[in-house]
C-alpha cells in the first residue's frame, strides 16, 4: 500500500485517482503507524511553502516522514517536492524537511515569460532515474508553480527550460521529487507513477 500523506494542503485525490487507475493500492492518511507500514510514501502539495510546512508540522508527522523517507520510496510532488529541501523563501524564509540539500526561490524566467510557469513543458533528462525508465528525453509534463529549487548537480535528474533551467526531477537515495504533476501529465506522467509503484513493490497495470 502506498500512503499519500494528508496534511490539508495536498492535491490528494487526483494523485489517489491516478494510482487507482494504474491498479496501485493507495490510501490517504495522516496516521503515523500507517506511514510506517506503507510500501512507499507520496507527499503532494499546492499553495505556499511556509503555510504548507506549518500545516505539516501541526500533524506531528515530520519525524515519521524524515525517518521513513530514508527507508522506502518517497515521492514529493510540486510543492511537496519543494518541501523536501532545506529551506524556502516564499514570502519569508522557512525551513523545509531537509531531506535533499538545497533551497527554493522565486522563478526568474526573464522577458516575455509569465509567472506562474503553467502548462506543458519538455524534460531534459540529465541522469538516469528509476522514475524516468521508459520515458523519452523531450517528453512533455504539466507544471504549475512560481518557485523552483536550487540543488547540487548530483541530485538533479531532469530540468525543463523556462527562460532558465528549472529543476524538474530530483533524487537522493530513496527520496524523489517532481516539480511537475505526474498525475496530470498524461501517458508519461502515468509511466513515472507506475515506475514509482514498482519501486514500492506494487505491480500495477501494464500499459
Amino acid at each position: 500500500m502506498i500512503a499519500i500523506i494528508d496534511y490539508g494542503a495536498g492535491n490528494l485525490f487526483s494523485v489517489c485517482n491516478a494510482l487507482e487507475y494504474l491498479g496501485l493500492p493507495a490510501s490517504v492518511t495522516r496516521d503515523p503507524a500507517e506511514l510506517r507500514r506503507a510500501s512507499g510514501l507520496i507527499l503532494p502539495g499546492v499553495g505556499a511553502f511556509p503555510d504548507a510546512m506549518e500545516m505539516l508540522e501541526a500533524t506531528g508527522l515530520v519525524p515519521t516522514i524524515r525517518e521513513e523517507a530514508e527507508k522506502k520510496p518517497f515521492l514529493g510532488i510540486c510543492l511537496g517536492m519543494q518541501m523536501l529541501f532545506d529551506r524556502g523563501f516564499e514570502f519569508r524564509e522557512r525551513p523545509g524537511l531537509g531531506l535533499i540539500p538545497g533551497s527554493v526561490r522565486r522563478l526568474e524566467p526573464g522577458p516575455g515569460l509569465k509567472i506562474p510557469h503553467m502548462g506543458w513543458n519538455s524534460l531534459r533528462i540529465l541522469q538516469l532515474s528509476p522514475l524516468t525508465e521508459g520515458v523519452e528525453a523531450g517528453s512533455f509534463v504539466y507544471f504549475v508553480h512560481s518557485y523552483m529549487a536550487d540543488t547540487p548537480a548530483e541530485y538533479l535528474c531532469a530540468v525543463s527550460d523556462y527562460g532558465e533551467p528549472v529543476t524538474a526531477l530530483v533524487r537522493r537515495g530513496t527520496i524523489y521529487g517532481a516539480q511537475f504533476h505526474p498525475e496530470k501529465s498524461g501517458r508519461d506522467g502515468l509511466r513515472m507513477l507506475r515506475n514509482f509503484g514498482r519501486l514500492c513493490g506494487e505491480g500495477g497495470a501494464e500499459e
